[in-house]
């Protein structure tokens, strides 16, 4: 896109506060950033609600695809124990708080992730994982994300298309004004 993602405004707040406020309001503190550069926590911290508790994670591989960024994300000791992780990528700025409740109550006992569906295809980087199992199964995997978690035992969460889109070109914000 030739700019940062994280600080694209949109309805006059930067994405990644819009993300960060959603996982905020939907009881998911502490909220885990990764950054590509230590610079970037103090761009983002910046933009971010003070009240917010955040976690600062240094990307390994700098701009690593999503495989290698949640392999790389789900070894850190401090996911030890932790029962469920919330994924969610920072330009899907309308994501709500809703959806992330959603995936939570859905998530079935004995499944390794939920995921939203837009009726279309499905969006595994707003997963709701099981760090464990996933884990597991994609140490080594380079497939798409969408395969594997299609391929192991999974809930879907159908949801409104317009919730779970994402932004990839200035063309996507053309007449949004949320």
């Amino acid at each position: 896109m030739g700019m940062d993602k994280a600080m694209i405004e949109v309805g006059g707040n930067p994405m990644i506060c819009r993300v960060a406020d959603a996982l905020a309001c939907a009881g998911l503190e502490p909220i885990r950033i990764a950054v590509a550069r230590p610079g970037d926590v103090e761009k983002y911290g910046s933009a971010l609600d003070n009240d917010l508790e955040v976690e600062w994670v240094l990307d390994g591989k700098t701009h690593a695809g999503p495989v290698d960024a949640l392999e790389e994300a789900l070894m850190d000791p401090r996911l030890e124990g932790q029962s469920t992780l919330q994924l969610a990528p920072v330009d899907c700025p309308w994501i709500t708080e809703e959806l992330f409740s959603s995936l939570r109550e859905g998530l079935a006992e004995g499944d390794a992730l939920i995921m939203p569906h837009d009726g279309e295809r499905p969006h595994p980087l707003l997963a709701l994982i099981r760090p464990e199992l996933v884990r597991k199964m994609i140490v080594g995997d380079r497939r798409p994300l969408h395969l594997q978690f299609s391929q192991t035992r999974h809930s879907v969460l159908l949801e409104d298309p317009a919730v779970l889109r994402n932004v990839n070109s200035p063309e996507d914000l053309e007449g949004d004004a949320s």
